[in-house]
């Protein structure tokens, strides 16, 4: 038994905590700068004030993490993020491809903890930081109500990950809430009064069928008339979750400090909904239904943006401006939604897309007046416009790889942040080291030793032909072949198709005027070809055309309601059908039409469908296109990007294998390699559901050997893009080999193998 005798106070236990780096907010952007900087030696300590980690991907609040694939719904192909964050999904496909958002907390719990360098604070909130005389944090102070203890944790760099910015707040960093104004960075876009300057919250339910009639009596407080929300006969009665994303209120209101009255019309609004669903008669499905869950805490958008030494724009973003400290890049739409939300009669968003992804700076990853902190999250350095794309949660993750990264260097070298400018070299090559994707950014590994290896295959794919699989596809819409080729002249297309009279197809190829993009903006032929009633007809098409360089082209088939096309089976790394069309989740119509002086450029959406669909057409070249050789694993890419970047072994090589070949031994110590987890599958955490849980271009089982034979290492079920091979003791050997032992039932493919010696 404890007993105490009265005292005028009493003092909280305290412990106190140092390490190389304190990171406070565990959403996706905190995790991914802990993960990433403990994996590099830096001791961290990781502080959320919530019960579990993941922020607005975390079961408290249920919306699913997306980034710049946008559910498939732009022209942004391969742009899933890379690194830790990739890494993270691929898992959760694995786990959890039906999305329970309980399983991904436990996953994200699982990833920390996987990491010894990593102290995980739950529950603690941070109220005080302590600065130095030259502006630098010190310490910060948080306290944890479920154990009654007050932590203070000092280190030399920090990380404000928090989304409201609390730790930056406290310490002064200069930060924005709210619009600049048009003027301020050239953004027509920027928003008037009658609009808003700001995003609001959301809270999502969920419901389920409980097998037997059940009544719901509304609460008090819940909305009593549903017309006050101008879009109610939108409500579906068997709708949820994130569905319901434009429950959106607070953006005319202090989105920090007013949280609590947010909460509580976002809940009015929810239980009137429900009640409208239930009792109004209008619905004739939901005497079963009832809620299931309802969110205890609203998922939040927008509050404070800190400055950085460069403030993100809308140039930025829609002219995909090239950085010179580029180590990072976006994708998602810049999503501007009326500050009335839930009872604004306006379109509920604007999505404005950009022609492919951007480069996001390191200068937008730090306080331009706190030296020792960095920004992760949707509070980096950006513009209210560039904002609506950067705050999105799996672009915020891979940036914070890149803080992650950074404060290894700054510890390695006793720097603040702002001179990793003058490391960029080595920032960027490290990043690129473990999986990060910075597009138009390929540097040579000075540690590399496959840079210096012949690369040998046991054989190598020609694309001469998708075969058909005696299934066919209207041509009722713009259909094409996205396909790599080498600079020279395209060769000729052949395809499979029917016709119900005497007509003709009109085909089109297709660049664009962005190397490195996928939209189809530059017209490079037109062909018409005359057809004959008939089924099966092999169709040639010639463009005549000449490319000045290797890139992505669509071979385009234009409708003809008297047509259709065959289809293939066959799937292969880096080539899929596009049809033009919307996505009705991220788009309102097949093409971005915008108001003059917007900004904003106006193109056609050309769309994958999401497997089990999105069958390719049936097509054959001459000759082949040649866009797999072993070679393509140097190439500085882990994704089809310009090319393929990838070795695909011929379909009837029974033992798929790829050298890398020495003059002389190396001693090696680690091996990378990267597998194909097809980067243009979004991958969205949670509610919306996938197909398989492991991608099929993923190879499943491999041996590594030396060149004895010996197996080196062997993974009989791999699910990953990455696997990063240490080895016990460094083996010395002149050749590596690759052998793939068991596919997913596509070709083998292979973006890459690196090598390196004893650090």
């Amino acid at each position: 038994m404890i007993t105490s005798e009265p005292t005028i106070s009493r003092e909280l236990k305290t412990l106190s905590l140092q390490a190389d780096l304190a990171i406070v907010g565990g959403g996706l952007a905190g995790i991914c700068a802990a993960i990433t900087a403990a994996r590099e030696g830096v001791t961290v300590v990781l502080v959320q004030d919530r019960p579990v980690l993941g922020g607005n991907a975390s079961s408290e609040v249920r919306l699913w993490a997306l980034g710049a694939t946008s559910h498939m719904g732009n022209n942004n192909r391969w742009a899933r993020e890379g690194g830790v964050i990739n890494e993270i999904v691929v898992e959760n496909l694995r786990r959890n491809k039906e999305g329970n958002p309980l399983f991904f907390d436990a996953l994200l719990i699982d990833k920390v903890r996987a990491e010894s360098n990593i102290t995980l604070l739950l529950d603690t909130a941070i109220f005080d930081a302590e600065k130095s005389a030259s502006g630098a944090i010190t310490s910060l102070r948080g306290f944890n109500s479920q154990n009654s203890t007050l932590y203070q944790v000092s280190a030399p760099l920090f990380c404000d990950a928090s989304g409201d910015g609390i730790l930056g707040y406290l310490s002064g960093a200069s930060y924005r809430i709210g619009s600049e104004k048009a003027d301020e960075f050239d953004e027509p876009l920027a928003p008037d009064n009658d609009y808003g300057e700001l995003l609001g919250h959301t809270i999502y339910f969920y419901t389920k069928d409980a097998g037997k009639p059940v009544d719901y009596i509304a609460p008090d407080f819940a909305l009593k008339d549903i017309t006050k929300i101008p879009r109610f006969d939108q409500i579906g009665s068997r709708d949820y979750g994130c569905l319901f994303w434009w429950f959106e209120y607070g953006g005319r209101l202090d989105t920090i400090h007013d949280t609590a009255e947010i909460k509580s019309e976002l809940w009015k609004v929810v239980y009137g909904v429900w009640d409208h669903i239930k009792n109004s008669g209008k619905f004739d499905d939901v005497a079963n239904l009832t809620l299931e869950w309802v969110g205890h805490i609203p998922g939040k958008r927008e509050s404070r943006r800190f400055e950085g030494d460069t403030m993100l724009c809308q140039k930025d973003v829609v002219e995909q401006r090239r950085h010179t400290d580029a180590v990072s890049f976006g994708g998602w739409a810049v999503d501007l939604h009326p500050a009335d939300g839930v009872y604004s009669d306006k379109s509920p968003c604007n999505q404005y897309h950009s022609r492919g992804v951007y480069q996001i700076p390191y200068r937008s990853l730090y306080s331009r007046d706190v030296p020792n902190l960095f920004l992760a999250g949707r509070i980096i350095s950006a513009s209210h416009i560039a904002f609506g794309s950067t705050r999105v949660m799996m672009t915020s993750a891979h940036s914070a790889q890149a803080v992650g990264m950074a404060t290894a260097l700054c510890h390695e070298k006793g720097l603040m942040p702002r001179a990793i400018l003058d490391e960029m070299t080595t920032l960027q090559t490290r990043l690129l080291r473990c999986g990060q994707f910075i597009p138009h950014v390929v540097l040579d590994d000075p540690d590399d030793l496959c840079a210096t290896a012949t690369i040998e295959a046991s054989s190598t794919m020609s694309l001469d032909a998708l075969p058909a699989n005696g299934e066919c596809v209207a041509l009722d819409q713009p259909r094409a072949m996205l396909f790599p080729a080498d600079a020279g002249q395209f060769p000729n297309s052949t395809f499979k198709v029917s016709a119900a009279c005497d007509t003709a197809i009109e085909f089109e190829l297709r660049a664009s005027e962005r190397l490195g993009n996928y939209t189809p903006d530059r017209l490079l032929a037109t062909k018409t070809v005359a057809i004959s009633a008939g089924e099966n007809q092999s169709v040639t098409v010639d463009f005549g055309v000449e490319l000045d360089a290797a890139q992505y082209v669509c071979v385009c088939l234009m409708p003809n309601d008297k047509v259709t096309v065959a289809l293939s089976d066959m799937r292969v790394t880096g080539v899929l059908s596009v049809a033009r069309g919307m996505n009705k989740a991220v788009a309102k119509s097949a093409k971005q039409e915008v108001t003059p002086g917007s900004g904003i450029d106006s193109f056609y959406f050309w769309l994958p469908t999401r497997r089990p669909g999105g069958k390719n057409l049936a097509v054959a070249f001459e000759p082949p296109l040649r866009p797999y050789t072993p070679e393509s694993l140097l190439s500085g890419y882990e994704r089809p990007f310009l090319k393929t970047n990838a070795w695909v072994a011929d379909a009837q090589d029974t033992a798929p294998s790829v050298t890398c070949r020495w003059g002389e031994p190396q001693s090696l110590s680690r091996i990378i390699l990267s597998f194909d987890s097809d980067y243009d599958h979004p991958m969205e955490s949670a509610q919306w559901g996938h197909p398989e849980s492991v991608v099929p271009f993923c190879i499943k089982h491999f041996q590594v050997r030396d060149e004895s034979g010996t197996i080196l290492f062997e993974e009989c079920n791999n699910s990953q893009s990455r696997v990063d091979i240490q080895l016990e003791a460094p083996v010395c050997t002149a050749a590596l080999t690759i052998e793939v032992i068991e596919t997913r039932g596509t070709l083998a493919a292979l973006f890459r193998i690196r090598c390196f010696g004893v650090r």
